[in-house]
């Protein structure tokens, strides 16, 4: 299928000039074909032949108005006018928006607001500021990034998202998944993988606020969650106490230091890990890490950066892990962005 028979008119005025989508004028069927070849292509030249099954991606139930959160550059110019909008790199102009199709529609429609309020907002020293804008299910909208503390909430602010019959709450200050409507379907995946057992202990290492253990903490024995980030340890905690989840084990520090002394006292084998590392990919401690485990049968790779993962699952298969599957989800509709689970095993 030829681009020229697939082309579409982009919808956003300033397509082409922020940067943050690529694919606005192109079809979707076109966009999701374009996405699977360059994934494959890099793994191709990373792994060798694709010897595992290699699934269609998924395509996300929304291709605009998806986003629950957009990071915006407040700049205020020389004779006092302020303009919010995405930024052109360092200290450059800002490219002022007054919407955001790909953003979650109460998002979109508020970003005039959050102009006049972080513009009231501002302090007489301040020149520029980076602003965070998020919502959850429903049309609350919350911002910060005026002064300190302002991207932390009391848990009344929280945000809230259900899934898995279970109520998951994020905050500004924390990472989530930032495309809401495709998350029941990696779920769905994730809690279908046939590696589940009710003898079994699930890590979910750099967890954040538990997402993951949260949505498959029924299929195992216990859920050992592993997080540095004090502010969403804090969201880990309030999601266990919501839920009223007694078997969620929440160590705040760094996997390096906790998961080997957990594991020694571990008596069964066929345990499962999980990682969804942020777009660098894992650390090279990292990999060392995970390719020396032991008590550990499964490890699930969450990624954002197919780059980075084709990298990363080299070096994995290069040490005790295969790979078994691999089935990539557009998180990121209208951008080259791609998010894929990978499930090895160790062997």
């Amino acid at each position: 299928m030829s681009l020229a028979l697939t082309s579409e008119l982009p919808v956003c005025p300033v397509f082409g000039q922020c940067g943050g989508c690529q694919h606005q004028n192109i079809s979707y069927e076109e966009e999701l074909r374009l996405k699977g070849e360059a994934l494959k292509g890099l793994l191709q030249a990373h792994v060798g032949e694709l010897a595992f099954d290699f699934l269609p991606i998924v395509p996300s139930p929304k291709i605009y108005h998806y986003r629950n959160r957009l990071d915006l550059r407040l700049k205020k110019t020389r004779d006092g006018v302020i303009r919010v909008g995405f930024s052109t790199g360092g200290r450059g102009p800002v490219l002022e928006i007054d919407h955001c199709p790909i953003a979650i529609e109460a998002i979109s429609s508020f970003i005039p607001q959050l102009k006049q309020e972080a513009g009231s907002a501002l302090p007489p020293k301040y020149k520029i500021a980076n602003l965070t804008v998020r919502c959850g299910e429903g049309e609350v909208v919350r911002w910060g990034g005026i002064g300190r503390r302002s991207l932390r909430l009391d848990p009344e602010d929280y945000f809230v998202t259900h899934l898995c019959g279970l109520e998951i709450f994020f905050s500004l200050d924390t990472f989530f998944q930032a495309n809401l409507s495709v998350l029941p379907k990696v779920m769905e995946t994730l809690r279908h993988m046939p590696i589940w057992s009710k003898d079994a202990t699930f890590f979910d290492l750099y967890g954040g606020v538990g997402l993951f253990g949260l949505c498959v903490h029924d299929k195992v024995r216990r859920v050992v969650n592993i997080e540095e980030n004090v502010h969403a340890v804090k969201l880990a905690r309030h999601n266990l106490e919501v839920n009223k989840l007694s078997h969620i084990e929440l160590y705040e520090g760094k996997v390096e230091v906790f998961l080997p002394g957990i594991l020694k006292k571990e008596s069964f084998e066929d345990n499962i890990l999980m990682v969804d590392p942020p777009r660098a990919g894992l650390s090279p401690k990292s990999i060392d890490l995970l390719n020396g485990l032991s008590r550990v049968k499964h490890l699930i790779y969450l990624s954002c950066n197919p780059e980075t993962l084709a990298a990363d699952l080299k070096n994995l298969i290069s040490g005790p892990w295969k790979i078994v599957s691999i089935q990539p989800f557009d998180f990121f509709p209208r951008t080259r962005h791609l998010e894929t689970l990978v499930l090895l095993t160790h062997f």
